[in-house]
């Protein structure tokens, strides 16, 4: 049925703060922070009605808001009435039929780890805390001290019929990412998963989360109880978790009626940034966290938080370099690379071969995947890996191209243009395999780890649409917008005079222009580089004209 818009429990749009960093649903409701209203999600579980189900999303997606949702509105502890009110999910028939009705047991596995060494004493500590809680929600049930929790909740069913339990269990794969869990460990963890879940009567209602797939066990009968979904995998739920461009299109005109500063974000600045993730249906997604954190600290940054500025990323490709180094350079030049996505091999903890890798990072957020393509998502992931890229001797040639890239950078706007035929001599004749040109993309790609650097200082577009045509590559002023702009152009068996007529003609300048009636953030001057190659000299050749004083150099 078509849902209607809601705003938060008595608060306008302009009012509502967003909330960042708030996991707990009912807080994020009762304290007035505006809320993306995602509550239809309940009754499709409600209608699904498989026992068990599984979401596996990239961390920072709602994962856990969601889990919290759930319980708040099933579990009877909770008198949630008001925190749901005029929300979605109120307008569902039987809303007050399954609001609150049920005893929901909750775990969030990443929160009992606490000075935990082994699994043992992580899984003992989920068990009793659990056994203490319904000791006290069934003291008419005689249990024993020692019992395992499964032996419990079966005690309490045998006692009373119509005890049946939802549960709610947050980051299932939690254990996955702890140094002391050996693969024996997992196993078991598993095993334990299984017991508690499979075939129970006292299960009502499973709902799961975690980042990895659990696929990869249910090959036999142990797992084959859960209905998985999966972002790239499966097109029902996709909506649930991340934001829409409708939602975000939301968020930026309360960001833009609420700041009180002068503005710094903007709508594109959004899709650049945090933009870029793919259902299976191919409806693009945000990263939800990144984007409310942009539009509440009013800036446009790198939210995707860990322990370095790349290591993560090494983490992935560390057991085969050579594999996967020329694909981390096209995309790195914002080329989509075929790839053979299987989401199962994420829980491999010692990735081999490129389809491993890539499906790894696909799982984990790092790479989007889109009509059998891998891509970089958006421009907050491809900072990651220009880091890699210029901080990685593993790298090899593409390393030693990144390094480069400040001293080309540089020679491009001084109009030096014997050294950025020099660096591109230098580099073509390491045999490196991209520099065999095959077609306009491997060239794509060198000058992008050629230009690296100026990813510090300018936002660099691919394939931008500019004027009446299609530019290679167009670097704007970010930083400093008094700064030179540069509109590339790159040429096989023509010359840099054609790439340079090319820019001239198809009028790319026009995208530093204000638009009508108002005056152009871009101050500086506004270069025009045209670089050619010719197959049969192997060699380059390179031209800068300053398309306002018409000052040419040619080498």
């Amino acid at each position: 049925m078509e849902r209607k818009t809601t705003e938060p429990i008595g608060m306008k749009i302009r009012q509502a703060r967003l909330p960042v960093g708030i996991d707990q649903f009912e807080k994020l409701r009762e304290g007035g922070y505006y809320y993306v209203d995602k509550t239809e999600l309940i009754e499709q579980v409600i209608e699904e009605g498989c026992e068990v189900t599984l979401f596996t999303r990239p961390r920072r997606f709602g994962k856990t808001v969601m889990a919290n949702m759930l319980t708040a509105f099933f579990s009877r502890a909770c008198q949630s009435d008001d925190i749901f009110h005029k929300l979605q999910i109120s307008e569902m028939e039987g809303y007050h039929q399954h609001r609150n009705q049920y005893a929901v047991i909750h775990i969030s596995f990443n929160d009992v780890v606490g000075e935990c060494s082994s699994y043992s004493q992580y899984i003992n500590r989920i068990e009793k805390r659990l056994i203490r809680d319904l000791k006290r929600a069934y003291p008419e049930v005689a249990l024993e001290e020692e019992e395992y929790v499964v032996d419990v909740l079966t005690d309490i069913y045998e006692e009373n019929e119509n005890a049946k339990f939802i549960f709610v269990l947050d980051e299932w794969d939690y254990i996955f990412h702890q140094d002391f869990a050996t693969e024996a460990d997992k196993k078991k963890y598993l095993t334990f998963l299984r017991s508690l879940l499979k075939d129970r009567p006292y299960v009502r209602l499973a709902y799961m989360t975690g980042i990895l797939p659990i696929a990869k066990y249910s090959s036999g009968s142990e797992l084959n109880m859960f209905a998985e979904y999966t972002m790239a995998g499966e097109e029902r739920f996709s909506e649930y978790f991340g934001f829409t461009e409708r939602e975000v299109d939301q968020l930026f005109t309360r960001y833009q009626q609420n700041c009180k500063f002068t503005q710094k974000v903007t709508r594109e600045g959004l899709r650049t940034w945090y933009d870029g993730y793919h259902t299976q249906a191919g409806e693009r997604l945000y990263n939800p966290r990144s984007v409310v954190m942009s539009l509440s600290n009013n800036n446009l940054g790198n939210y995707w938080t860990s322990s370095g500025p790349y290591d993560e990323i090494y983490y992935y490709i560390e057991n085969n370099v050579d594999e996967v180094r020329d694909d981390l350079a096209r995309m790195a030049a914002g080329e989509s690379v075929p790839a053979k996505i299987r989401e199962y091999a994420a829980t491999s903890q010692n990735l081999q071969t490129k389809e491993e890798i890539f499906s790894a990072m696909v799982v984990y957020g790092f790479l989007s995947y889109d009509k059998g393509k891998v891509s970089v998502p958006n421009k907050e992931l491809m900072d990651k890996f220009t880091d890699m890229l210029q901080k990685e001797p593993s790298l090899g040639y593409v390393y030693r191209l990144a390094k480069e890239s400040g001293r080309m950078l540089k020679a491009t706007l001084e109009n030096d243009t014997d050294t950025m035929c020099e660096i591109l001599e230098k580099a073509h004749n390491t045999e490196i395999p991209l520099l065999n040109y095959n077609n306009e993309t491997d060239l794509t790609a060198v000058i992008n780890l050629v230009y690296l650097a100026a990813r510090d200082m300018y936002r660099v577009e691919r394939e931008d649409k500019a004027g009446i045509g299609y530019v290679d590559f167009i670097f704007y002023p970010e930083i400093d917008k008094s700064s030179d702009a540069i509109i590339l152009e790159l040429k096989i068996d023509h010359t840099p005079e054609e790439a340079i007529a090319q820019i001239k003609e198809k009028q790319y300048a026009l995208k530093f222009q204000g638009k009508l009636g108002e005056t152009s953030r871009y101050t500086g001057r506004i270069l025009a580089v045209g670089i050619g190659y010719d197959k049969k000299t192997k060699k380059h050749r390179c031209k800068i004209e300053v398309l306002s004083e018409q000052k040419i150099k040619c080498c």
